[in-house]
């Protein structure tokens, strides 16, 4: 099955309420409740949706925002960026490129070497250990 060309009954199935607000009606979960803010331990973060790689635990870090923070996805082609203007603000939205879901923002105001913030909702990320790290 294409996670792209799956109907919304789909995934209001497979998920949560929460994740369902945030992977597919674009929320955000409020800051410093997400399960993965303070995690440390080493693995791969992967879309909540449909299981694809995102982010490797070797590229987060305790950006203070509340929402875990990486300087880059785990690979190119991994995620899309599109430009959000909502709530009357100019930022890039982060989605999954495998099946369209949202993660969260990126910002340029994260540390070298990319200068660059993926804030992501934990609701949006499956964390397995057994991968990556």
């Amino acid at each position: 099955m294409d996670a792209k060309e799956v109907g919304e009954e789909h995934w209001r199935a497979k998920l949560t309420p929460e994740q369902y607000h945030v992977l597919r009606e674009k929320g955000t979960e409020r800051p410093f409740t997400g399960a993965y803010v303070d995690n440390k331990r080493p693995g791969v973060y992967r879309c909540m949706a449909c299981d694809a790689e995102l982010f490797d635990s070797d590229v987060k870090f305790d950006s203070g925002t509340g929402w875990p923070s990486f300087t880059q996805p785990v690979a190119e082609g991994k995620v899309r960026l599109e430009s959000d203007n909502s709530l009357f603000m100019r930022r890039t939205e982060v989605l999954c490129a495998a099946c369209g879901s949202h993660l969260g923002h990126v910002f340029d105001d994260g540390p070298e070497p990319t200068g660059q913030r993926y804030c992501i909702n934990s609701c949006a990320l499956n964390f397995d250990e057994s991968a990556g790290g």
